[in-house]
């Protein structure tokens, strides 16, 4: 009879099981699969309504954020413009 010490044992991964075994690991890809495993876990929880709604607020928001740097980047051009001294002639 074989004796295992339980501490040592591994277990390994058949091939087939492994999606990309001939990838190499990228940088950023960890970020994504953690992004994917999250808005799974998200979508599992939340009713669809609802995660519609927290996606739609989020648009909002990035929407938001892009109208008010469009709104300071306009307001620099009016103010560097209005300081601007009119050409000699």
């Amino acid at each position: 009879m074989a004796r295992h010490d339980r501490g040592t044992r591994t277990t390994a991964v058949p091939a087939q099981l492994i999606p990309y075994p001939h990838a190499t690991p990228r940088r950023g890809s960890a970020l994504q699969t953690t992004l994917r495993a999250l808005e799974s876990l998200e979508s599992l929880l939340l009713r669809r309504g609802n995660l519609t709604a927290r996606r739609n607020a989020w648009t909002a928001v990035l929407e938001d954020r892009q109208r008010a740097k469009a709104r300071t980047e306009a307001q620099r051009i009016l103010e560097a413009a209005k300081t601007r001294t009119p050409a000699a002639t």
